[in-house]
């Protein structure tokens, strides 16, 4: 274990446990809803409590964060994360259930920004780019955890059981990879409001994380739908589009920080917004399964790296802490992802879905004009 425990490897293992947690309570949805006989715009509305439980809590854990250091306000909020996900099993009423989802939300979110810190921290140690890396990890966290839902499903292990037999060795099997020693920067700090928003360089570093959650949003609600409706393939072949996307952002991800190091972040970032704006008018114009998956592909390896470089611009800010900026990023960035379906929804109602997809292609346009300000300031 104690071979385990190097930055890299906590931070890493942070990464794995907070789109593991995700992952988990994203298999047992339908559970869930079907325990509570929620009907479609119930379950709407509750995800709007762990929604707004994250934005929330994004400038609460930067605050926490300047003042107490990254890396042990990560291994607390990941207790309370595991313990979160373990209430959701347990909420056997409606009101308790909203009440456990804006907590679950909150921890979610202020994991978020916590470990995005500490992993700039250990980027930096680091002097190479290694954050696409973690992210790559969450990614991994969330799929494997996904997949391990559908056995728990076929076992007949009930949501209560799941989350508790799942959630628990794998919070302290994380802690315990984690509790090596590391010094994460405090700042004494604490003048301004407590919601921070992004200023100078960073209003634009928000804007790319904004456009890049868009996307990501609106090919996790309507990519399968489009493929039904709009190309009138079976439901089943349709699950396809938002697999082929997100293997592509892990691999990306993976790939990432050597395409980082080789190019630098604007250049990658720039390259990022034309793959994304070619994948976007790929699917947009699509009249068969193979070219829109070939465009959600190309999406996928647009909108990666993205976060990453715009945690670790946020991280390197001249004029905010870590933590407020990381929050004042965050922040934008959800704003994309809650906003992306239902603008793509009532675009498409107005219009079309096909049409309605291509507000994406526009603000990939803008994730290339806005490329230069991910560069760090002592690049």
């Amino acid at each position: 274990m104690r071979r385990l425990r190097t930055p890299r490897r906590a931070v890493a293992a942070m990464f794995i446990l907070n789109g593991a947690l995700l992952g988990i309570w994203a298999s047992r949805i339908p559970a869930i809803s079907e325990f509570h006989a929620l009907s479609p715009n119930l379950l709407g509305l509750l995800l709007l409590c762990l929604a707004a439980g994250a934005i929330i809590s994004f400038p609460l854990a930067g605050r926490m964060v300047d003042r107490f250091g990254a890396a042990p306000v990560t291994r607390i909020i990941a207790l309370a994360y595991c313990a979160a996900l373990v209430a959701l099993g347990l909420a056997p009423s409606l009101a308790l259930l909203a009440v456990a989802l804006f907590l679950f939300g909150m921890a979610h979110g202020s994991m978020d920004v916590a470990m995005n810190v500490w992993a700039a921290e250990v980027e930096k140690a680091a002097g190479r780019p290694i954050m696409a890396s973690f992210h790559a990890m969450f990614s991994l966290g969330a799929g494997v955890a996904a997949a391990c839902g559908y056995i728990a499903i076929r076992t007949g292990l009930s949501v209560p059981a799941h989350f508790a037999l799942a959630s628990l060795p794998l919070g302290a099997i994380t802690l315990a990879i984690a509790s090596g020693a590391w010094a994460s920067a405090r700042s004494a700090a604490s003048g301004g409001s407590l919601f921070a928003f992004p200023r100078g360089a960073l209003v634009f570093v928000g804007l790319i994380a904004f456009a890049a959650a868009m996307g990501e949003g609106a090919v996790a609600d309507w990519g399968a739908v489009y493929l039904y409706r709009s190309l009138g393939i079976t439901e089943a072949l349709a699950t396809l589009g938002y697999s082929t996307f997100s293997v592509a952002i892990f691999v990306m991800r993976m790939l990432g920080d050597r395409v980082i190091r080789r190019f630098g972040a604007d250049k990658t970032a720039r390259a990022s917004g034309v793959a994304a704006f070619l994948g976007v008018l790929c699917v947009a114009s699509a009249m068969g399964i193979t070219q829109a998956l070939l465009g959600f592909a190309l999406m996928g390896l647009g909108y990666a790296v993205l976060f990453p470089l715009a945690f670790s611009r946020a991280a390197a800010d001249p004029n905010m802490t870590p933590g407020r900026a990381i929050a004042s990023v965050a922040t934008l960035g959800y704003g994309g992802l809650l906003l992306g379906p239902p603008v793509i929804g009532f675009l498409a109602e107005m219009t079309s879905l096909r049409l309605a997809l291509l507000v994406l292609a526009a603000l990939a346009l803008l994730i290339t004009a806005f490329a230069t300000h991910l560069r760090k300031p002592d690049a």
